[in-house]
C-alpha cells in the first residue's frame, strides 16, 4: 500500500515530533527465546514487556520501525470501552458477561495511564475526557439509554449525557448532544509506542527493526524466519494487525484492513475556541469523524470514507473537506501534516483474540486500538503463563470470517461501506 512507505510516515505530525529513538539492529542469524513477537506496535511491545517481567525471554521482530503501523499513526484517542455499547452487549450476552467484558475493557484505560506514569513516558497524555457527538436528533434516545445502562447496570458512573447546549460548550460544532466519558482523553501515540519499547527493552526484551517476517513454521516447535535470520521459540505472538500479510489464515479471514487518513493544521491562534476543555471528540457516524488538539495547539482531524486501498493523491485536500464541514471556522487554515495508514476491523467490531497451538494473536480493535492493544498484549502473556480466564473472555468473542474469504472481503466491504455512508447522510 502506498501510504505504508517511509515517506508517508515521515509526513506525519507524530514522526515530526517523536522522542529520540535509537534504531534497533535487524535480526541476523539464529536465536532462541521463550516468546517471539511479530510486530513492534503496542500489542507486541506490551506482550514483550509483560513476558519479560514474568521472567520469559522475548524477541520482537518489526518489519519496519517501532510504531511504523497503526500504533504510531492513529488518532491518539483514549476511548474507554468497546465498539459495541453497554446496552447492546447486554442484549447479546446478558448482564454478567457484558459486565465482565466492559470491566476488562475499562481496565485497558487504566493500564495505559499506569504504563505512562510508571515508565515516565512523555507522550502528551491528557485525561480530559472523550465526547461522542450525536449527529442526528434521534441519536439522543439511545445515548440516554446507554448512559443509564452504564451507570446502573455496569456500575460505571463516569459518563454524562449532554444536551446540545452542553455539547456546544465542549466543542464548537453543531451536535444534538452527546456522551461525555470523563475517563477518556488523548495522547501522542508514536511517543507512547516508543516508550513501551524502551520499557520492554529495559525489562530484558530484545527488539529487532527492519526484520520483516517471511514465514512461520509450527512443526517441531515455533520457528519464525526473516530474510536474514530466524527465532525458534516456545510461543509466537502475532501482533501485526492489518499488516500481518498472510502468516495466519485464521486471522486474515477475520479482519478487514481499512485506510485511515489524518491531517494536522498549523498551530491555531486560539485552539480553545474549538475545543474549550481539550477533550478528544468523535461522532457516531458509521464512517467516523474524530479529532482533538495537539499539545502545541493544532487541530488533528481524521475522517471521511474511501473505498480504494490506494491513498488519495492529496491526503490534506481529502481530509480538509471533512474538517471544514465540522469546523467552518478553520476554512483556509494551512495544513502542515497529512498522513495515512491501515487499521483493521472485524465483522462484529469486537477484537479478535485467540490462539492456535502455541501461536497466539490479537487484532481487529476496530478503532479502539490505542487502549485495547496494550491490554491485549498483557492478556496474551497471561494465557502463556496458564492464567486463562481473562484471555478466554475475549477469545470467546471470535468474529466470523468475512464472506468469501480474503479474496472477496474487499469488494463486499466496499458495498457495505457505501450503504452505511449513504445512511450517515440520511
Amino acid at each position: 500500500m502506498g501510504f505504508n512507505d517511509g515517506l508517508a510516515m515521515a509526513a506525519s505530525y507524530y514522526a515530526a515530533t517523536a522522542n529520540p529513538w535509537r534504531e534497533q539492529p535487524a535480526l541476523e542469524g539464529e536465536r532462541e527465546a521463550d516468546v517471539v513477537v511479530v510486530g513492534g506496535g503496542c500489542t507486541g511491545l506490551s506482550a514483550a514487556l509483560h513476558a519479560a517481567r514474568a521472567g520469559l525471554s522475548a524477541v520482537v521482530l518489526e518489519g519496519g520501525r517501532v510504531g511504523w503501523g497503526a500504533s504510531g499513526r492513529n488518532g491518539g484517542q483514549i476511548i474507554p470501552g468497546l465498539r459495541k455499547g453497554a446496552a447492546e452487549l447486554v442484549k447479546l450476552y446478558g448482564v454478567e458477561r457484558a459486565r465482565a467484558l466492559l470491566d476488562l475493557a475499562f481496565e485497558a484505560r487504566d493500564l495505559v495511564v499506569g504504563m505512562i506514569e510508571a515508565h515516565g513516558i512523555a507522550c502528551d497524555l491528557r485525561t480530559t475526557g472523550h465526547l461522542l457527538g450525536a449527529v442526528k436528533a434521534r441519536d439522543m434516545a439511545w445515548m440516554e439509554a446507554e448512559a443509564e445502562c452504564l451507570a446502573t447496570v455496569m456500575n460505571y458512573p463516569h459518563v454524562d449525557l449532554l444536551s446540545a447546549v452542553r455539547a456546544r460548550g465542549e466543542v464548537a460544532t453543531a451536535y444534538h448532544g452527546g456522551l461525555l466519558d470523563r475517563r477518556g482523553g488523548h495522547l501522542h501515540p508514536l511517543n507512547y509506542t516508543l516508550g513501551l519499547a524502551d520499557a520492554a527493552m529495559a525489562a530484558g526484551a530484545v527488539v529487532h527493526e527492519r526484520s520483516e517476517v517471511t514465514s512461520l513454521a509450527t512443526t517441531g516447535g515455533v520457528r519464525v524466519s526473516t530474510r536474514s535470520g530466524a527465532v525458534r521459540a516456545r510461543h509466537a505472538i502475532l501482533a501485526g494487525d492489518a499488516l500481518l500479510q498472510g502468516l495466519c489464515p485464521r486471522v486474515n479471514q477475520r479482519i478487514m484492513p481499512v485506510a485511515n487518513y489524518i491531517a494536522a493544521t498549523e498551530p491555531l491562534p486560539d485552539p480553545a475556541a474549538l475545543i474549550p476543555h481539550d477533550v478528544a471528540v468523535s461522532d457516531n457516524r458509521f464512517v467516523v469523524n474524530y479529532y482533538r488538539l495537539s499539545a502545541d495547539g493544532r487541530l488533528l482531524f481524521g475522517g471521511g470514507e474511501r473505498y480504494s486501498p490506494e491513498p488519495p493523491n492529496d491526503i490534506a485536500a481529502f481530509v480538509r473537506g471533512h474538517m471544514q464541514a465540522v469546523f467552518p471556522q478553520v476554512h483556509g487554515v494551512p495544513i502542515d501534516y497529512a498522513w495515512g495508514g491501515l487499521v483493521s476491523v472485524t465483522q462484529t467490531r469486537l477484537p479478535h483474540v485467540g490462539r492456535e497451538g502455541e501461536v497466539l494473536f490479537a487484532h481487529g480493535y476496530s478503532g479502539l486500538g490505542v487502549v485495547l492493544s496494550t491490554l491485549a498484549g498483557k492478556l496474551l502473556v497471561e494465557e502463556i503463563l496458564g492464567k486463562h480466564e481473562r484471555f478466554e473472555l475475549f477469545a470467546d468473542l471470535e468474529p466470523p470470517p468475512f464472506p468469501g474469504g480474503v479474496a472477496l472481503r474487499g469488494p463486499l466491504h466496499v458495498l457495505g461501506m457505501l450503504w452505511y455512508a449513504l445512511r450517515d447522510r440520511l
